[in-house]
């Protein structure tokens, strides 16, 4: 080997060691927001939805009652028992 090759396989472990390090580093510097997510958290199963004065259908649900709600509708899924009855009949022609 020459000693071009060791310093280049040197100065590559090196900057390698120097970029682990710096990510590393860097990695843990990052913003924690609190977590908005209703389905773990204990109060909204006690407090009103938030749209229960503007919509009738959340009239009586609590947060995370609304937020189940909203994301049935946004899937398409039937809310009642009606609804499943009204899907169940077969067309007529």
């Amino acid at each position: 080997m020459d000693k071009k090759s060791v310093f280049l396989a040197c100065a590559s472990c090196a900057s390698a060691f120097l970029l682990v390090n710096y990510i590393k580093k860097r990695g843990k510097k990052f913003w924690v927001y609190p977590d908005h997510d209703t389905n773990w958290s204990q109060s909204s199963d006690l407090k009103e939805s938030p749209n229960a004065g503007l919509d009738p259908a959340e009239k009586g649900l609590t947060e995370l009652d609304a937020s189940h709600r909203s994301e049935w509708v946004s899937m398409g899924y039937p809310l009642t028992y009606h609804d499943l009855d009204e899907d169940r009949k077969p067309y007529k022609n």
